[in-house]
């Protein structure tokens, strides 16, 4: 029984690690490379994680720059993140490829709060799926090992404990993200 519960437990941690992943590609005005996490390049035949055939930086708040090791690899770099449709156009010199991330209006930042709240929801639904999923087990695993109905209902609670923390934990995310998009 008790396995039944840290499983349950070890899965919401994930969604919970998840969603704060997630959020890591929600522009909030300031140039954040995680970003980038998801676009891959073609490098000599391979997809390769754009970080690994180049320098990323942030030379200022505004600001990311990539620096291929291999300058052919520019066009190629320029192309992959038009195709991930972030949102921001590249800029080549024939050295580095810049990105530069407008500063957001009032209206683009409440659109991402809106954003931020439905993927908070959406892992908020993760969590309770996980509960429903793991008192479904806990009930039949407790009928089929002859564990009495008080032990049964205390690990109810248990799970109902482990979730009311990890649904708190995603209201702290989405409040500390919403705050960080919203602030000038």
């Amino acid at each position: 029984m008790q396995e039944l519960l840290n499983t349950a437990t070890e899965k919401m941690d994930k969604s919970v690690e998840s969603l704060k992943t997630e959020f890591t590609t929600v522009r909030a005005g300031r140039a954040n490379p995680h970003i980038l996490d998801n676009i891959k390049v073609d490098y000599y035949g391979t997809m390769t994680p754009l970080q690994q055939v180049g320098n990323v930086s942030v030379p200022e708040p505004r600001i990311i720059a990539i620096q291929p090791w291999d300058a052919s690899l520019l066009k190629v770099i320029e192309h992959a993140i038009n195709e991930a449709e972030i949102g921001i156009n590249p800029t080549n010199d024939g050295k580095v490829i810049r990105l530069v991330f407008p500063e957001l209006t009032e209206e683009r930042r409440k659109e991402l709060v809106k954003d931020v709240k439905k993927m908070g929801e959406n892992a908020k639904v993760a969590v309770r799926n996980i509960r429903r999923d793991a008192i479904e087990h806990i009930k039949k695993k407790g009928k089929a090992d002859g564990v009495s109905e008080d032990e049964i209902k205390e690990y109810d609670d248990d799970v109902q404990k482990a979730t009311d923390a990890h649904i708190k934990q995603i209201d702290d995310a989405v409040k500390a993200k919403s705050d960080e998009i919203m602030t000038v």
